[in-house]
């Protein structure tokens, strides 16, 4: 193969009907039930794109999700030999969780910043119900906060980010979540070592493109390490005017902007092929 693909999946190819933009008289198909409710969509042409795509290179999903949220998505594709889920810090191959990446993960957290107990506590003496509505620890690697975004204090996400950059972790909201997440949790090293074991492996041309998509800060550092990102018109990106040499921005916004996403993808297999 000569190109890889990788990407986020909530507001990037998943959607909610709240991320629709308007699109709400376009053809979808369900991909995800919460508690028997349905939850996220494609547009049915994205649909097919990213099963063609899917059918012909290697694409690995990669979600800030914890295992068991990504495991409810019927996204299709499936079965992926990888997927990069807890914002990399489980990569699984064939379904199951690689325990050696994790182990590598929980060694590096542990060498370089505060522990999730000690981040916990700090995060939560800093909160109350008046503005947060959950506050949930994800596969025992990170926490993030469910909370009403207009009711959340003026400047607490910047003072919260400085605190947590002292101590080796950072904090970022996407909607109404707000995530603190340590600095070896990061998806763009997750996806780095699965390309690197594709190739090893002798299923991924040596020097082959890395395309990826993503809309949030956490999806950044992901975006700038591929030899050519892509980001939808909408999502925390988009509020940070987020650009790089390497970045195509799509026209549409919302659910729309999936399947442009995976449009973009597409054209990009021709000029997959190393120099």
């Amino acid at each position: 193969m000569t190109a890889l693909f990788a990407t986020d999946l909530d507001r990037t190819m998943i959607f909610s009907r709240n991320a629709f933009h308007g699109a709400d008289a376009v053809e979808k198909e369900c991909v995800e039930y919460y508690e028997g409710e349905p939850l996220s969509y494609m547009t049915t042409t994205a649909v097919a794109r990213l099963r063609e795509l899917a059918a012909i290179a290697p694409v690995i999903p990669t979600t800030t999700r914890t295992i068991e949220q990504f495991q409810r998505i019927h996204l299709p594709g499936a079965p992926w030999p990888f997927a990069i889920t807890s914002n990399g810090g489980n990569i699984l191959v064939d379904g199951i969780p690689d325990p050696a990446w994790r182990l590598s993960i929980d060694e590096q957290v542990n060498a370089t910043g505060a522990t999730l107990a000690s981040v916990g506590a700090e995060l939560r003496s800093r909160i109350d119900g008046s503005w947060v509505s959950k506050y949930r620890e994800a596969d025992e690697l990170f926490c993030y906060l469910v909370v009403r975004p207009e009711a959340v204090p003026s400047g607490f996400l910047a003072e919260w980010d400085t605190w947590c950059r002292a101590n080796g972790w950072s904090a970022s909201q996407q909607g109404r979540k707000i995530y603190t997440m340590p600095d070896a949790v990061c998806k763009s090293l997750a996806v780095a070592e699965v390309r690197r074991r594709l190739t090893e492996s002798g299923e991924l041309r040596e020097g082959a493109h890395l395309f990826a998509a993503g809309d949030g800060a956490l999806d950044a550092q992901m975006l700038k390490a591929a030899d050519a990102a892509i980001r939808p018109r909408h999502g925390e990106l988009e509020e940070l005017a987020f650009t790089a040499p390497n970045l195509t921005v799509t026209e549409s916004s919302g659910i729309l902007a999936g399947a442009e996403i995976l449009a973009w993808f597409h054209a990009a297999l021709p000029l997959a092929d190393p120099v």
